[in-house]
C-alpha cells in the first residue's frame, strides 16, 4: 500500500491499536493488522483453526503481500502483532517494536474489556510475561520504541525515525531488537 512500508509490532497491551488510531487521525495511511489481517491459525502450517490463543494469532501472508505491493501511498503503517511475522518481515522497510515495562503491561491488560485473545486467562498472561522477559514473540531486529509515553509522543518518535535514512542512527538506536533490560 505504500512506497515505504512500516511494521509497528509489540506484545498485547503495548499500544499498537492506539498508535494505529493516532496515525489515522493524523492523516497517515495505516492498517489495523489485528482487525484486517488476523486470524487464528496453526503457527507451523498457517492453516486456520478455531482454537488457540496468542501463539495462534497469525496474519494472512497473501493479504500482507498484496497490500505492500500496492504503491498508491507514500507510506503505509501496518500495526498489530502476529506470530508468523518471520514469513513477511522482509517486506517492510523498517520495523518498530513497541515496548513497555512489565507493570505497565499488566495494568493495560487488566484494563481491557476485550479479551478476545485471552489476555485475562492465566496461561495466556504467563505466556505474555515470558515473551516480555525473553524478547520472544516480537521481531528481534526492530527499532525498540518506548510505548510507556503518551501515544502522541510514541507516534512522533516513530514518524521522526521514518524520516531518517535507513541504516542511520534511527536504526542503531534500537538495532539490537532487545527490549530494554533484556
Amino acid at each position: 500500500m505504500g512506497r515505504r512500508n512500516y511494521l509497528v509490532e509489540g506484545l498485547s497491551g503495548t499500544g499498537k491499536t492506539s498508535v494505529c488510531d493516532e496515525l489515522l487521525r493524523r492523516g497517515r495511511h495505516a492498517v489495523h493488522g489485528d482487525r484486517e489481517l488476523a486470524y487464528r491459525g496453526d503457527p507451523r502450517t498457517g492453516e486456520p483453526t478455531s482454537t488457540g490463543g496468542h501463539e495462534h494469532h497469525l496474519w494472512d501472508v497473501g493479504k500482507v503481500e498484496a497490500l505492500v505491493a500496492d504503491r498508491d501511498h507514500a507510506a503505509t503503517f501496518f500495526c498489530g502483532g502476529s506470530r508468523n511475522f518471520p514469513r513477511f518481515l522482509h517486506l517492510f522497510d523498517q520495523v518498530f517494536v513497541l515496548h513497555v515495562d512489565l507493570a505497565t503491561l499488566h495494568r493495560r491488560l487488566d484494563a481491557r474489556r476485550d479479551d478476545e485473545w485471552g489476555d485475562g486467562n492465566p496461561t495466556e498472561r504467563a505466556l505474555l510475561v515470558h515473551w516480555h522477559e525473553t524478547g520472544l514473540g516480537v521481531p528481534g531486529d526492530g527499532v525498540v520504541i518506548d510505548a510507556t509515553r503518551p501515544v502522541g509522543q510514541v507516534v512522533d518518535d516513530i514518524l521522526r525515525r521514518c524520516a531518517a535514512p535507513l541504516g542511520s542512527a534511527a536504526r542503531s538506536a534500537g538495532a539490537s531488537g532487545q527490549a530494554p533490560g533484556t
